[in-house]
């Protein structure tokens, strides 16, 4: 239904990838045309501790096969990098992608709701993470592909693939910030650190026209006033942030 929304470009997914191998052939024949799956080691002991699943890595890596032989591409790769628990990992992450035409994404570990007992010192600078394998496969800087993408693009110099480095904790990017999240029920997230939404079901139901609703998409963007990871302080501790599980990422 999504894909026959005229003027709806691109439409993606974001998965676990459990159930990826059995479903990308019908998802790319609905209509989807990227898919980014979520994988944060190659170690199935390492992947259960920072994830809590019961599937193995062996499953997601099923999938993103299965992902890429239907067409679903490019496909991304995202890896959230956490100290003590994952950091061991963003290499064999680097060399497994390498060459793959997959694009490998390292998120530094955020204080997304208040369900994953963040700390600043699990937090893995994404310098950190550049350093670590720019000392293997060398790296460089790429351009972004758009204003407001919220990765940073780095290519290996033999030419053999890029990776990303999302780094919302040390490099914040809130002046840039382009994106709006829409939950499951109607609200209007204008951060992904929100502490409130804006209900647009009721001016859905509420008979709105599209002018009315979109001056009002229009009102909330233009007044909006987020700034957490710029100000991430103790001026933002005790916020009743809204959980990632909720809007999706």
């Amino acid at each position: 239904m999504l894909a026959a929304v005229p003027g709806l470009d691109d439409l993606t997914l974001t998965t676990n990838g459990s159930l990826l191998a059995g479903k990308a052939r019908a998802l790319k024949d609905a209509g989807l045309r990227r898919i980014t799956v979520s994988l944060d080691s190659l170690e199935n002991e390492v992947f259960t501790a920072m994830n809590d699943v019961d599937f193995p890595v062996e499953r997601v890596l099923a999938g993103i096969e299965a992902a890429a032989a239907a067409g679903l591409g490019p496909i991304k790769i995202n890896m959230v990098v956490r100290r003590g628990l994952n950091e061991g990992s963003v290499l064999p992450m680097a060399r497994y992608f390498r060459g793959t035409g997959m694009i490998l994404r390292f998120i530094e570990y955020m204080d997304v709701g208040h369900t994953n007992g963040w700390r600043l010192d699990d937090v893995v600078p994404a310098a950190e993470i550049i350093e670590t394998i720019d000392a293997e496969l060398p790296l460089e800087p790429v351009e972004a592909n758009y204003s407001g993408e919220v990765a940073n693009r780095w290519g290996y110099r033999d030419g053999s693939g890029e990776i990303g480095v999302i780094a919302s904790v040390t490099q914040p990017f809130c002046g840039g910030c382009t994106r709006a999240r829409l939950s499951a029920e109607g609200k209007l997230y204008t951060c992904l650190f929100a502490v409130r939404g804006h209900d647009l079901r009721a001016l859905l139901r509420g008979g709105a026209s599209d002018t009315e609703i979109f001056d009002a998409i229009a009102r909330l963007w233009r007044e909006r006033d987020d700034r957490y990871s710029d100000i991430r302080s103790a001026e933002t501790v005790g916020l009743p942030k809204v959980e990632m599980s909720y809007i999706g990422g």
